[in-house]
């Protein structure tokens, strides 16, 4: 069977093409909720060296701790799948 050809399984690819863009819109939005709010109590103009330092270093841990959550999370779904 030709898999390249598959309406299913074109299907299935462009689903999980969207998921990842809905993840990654997620991410930055959390992002920026999270890290903008807490270093950047009044902003203006633009970001002091400190805020930049705060954001960056806010940014790096949240994107560690989304990477962890979201290794764990596909782990149980294969682990899951593969009880079925």
């Amino acid at each position: 069977m030709d898999f390249a050809n598959d309406p299913k399984t074109a299907v299935m690819q462009q689903v999980r093409q969207e998921a990842a863009v809905q993840n990654a819109r997620q991410l930055v939005e959390k992002l920026n909720e999270h890290c903008f709010e807490r270093c950047v109590p009044k902003p203006g103009s633009s970001l002091s060296k400190g805020e930049e330092t705060c954001f960056t270093q806010c940014m790096e841990k949240y994107m560690a701790a989304w990477n962890t959550v979201s290794k764990q999370y596909v782990a149980k779904l294969q682990s899951s799948s593969g009880t079925l």
